[in-house]
């Protein structure tokens, strides 16, 4: 769904369920002039058309036992397409990456990685690049606090 096609009730009712999609329609139609049927159709518009993609618990890594948050820049051998494929699939299917960018500049991949520690981010190293011939070089930045964390879009539209 195009951003045209989102109307300014639309972004209201993305902004209500962005900061808490438990919110249930009767309270999000009460603050947006809705009635709880209107809000459910276009909710429903909305997640069947792509825009909502996913709905998912918010967990705090500490409270169950990860500790480290990692920032690498990898920079592939070689920029082949099938390189950059091979390495997108092995980055989806590894838990421990968080959020992966494809980038311009000296790196060709940006990770965000927790583990519980560094012995598990040792481990992590050993079957993301060191067993991965296509990787020439990666950088590693320890985090030292979470200041933000979010998956929340700027909604200015509407």
């Amino acid at each position: 769904m195009p951003a045209a096609d989102l109307d300014k009730l639309d972004y209201e009712i993305l902004r209500r369920l962005q900061d808490d999609s438990r919110t249930i329609a009767e309270t999000i139609g009460a603050e947006v002039g809705l009635s709880a049927a209107a809000v459910q159709r276009r909710i429903k518009r909305l997640r069947h058309a792509g825009v909502i993609s996913r709905e998912v618990a918010v967990i705090d890594p500490p409270s169950v036992g990860v500790h480290r948050t990692f920032i690498v820049m990898v920079e592939m051998e070689r920029e082949r397409l099938e390189v950059l494929e091979a390495f997108r699939k092995q980055v989806l299917a590894d838990s421990a990456v968080q959020q992966c960018y494809y980038v311009t500049g000296s790196a060709d991949f940006i990770l965000v990685v927790q583990c519980r520690d560094m012995g598990e981010f040792e481990a992590f190293t050993r079957r993301m690049f060191f067993d991965n011939g296509e990787v020439r070089h990666f950088t590693t930045s320890v985090a030292m606090d979470r200041v933000k964390v979010g998956l929340s879009v700027p909604l200015n539209g509407g």
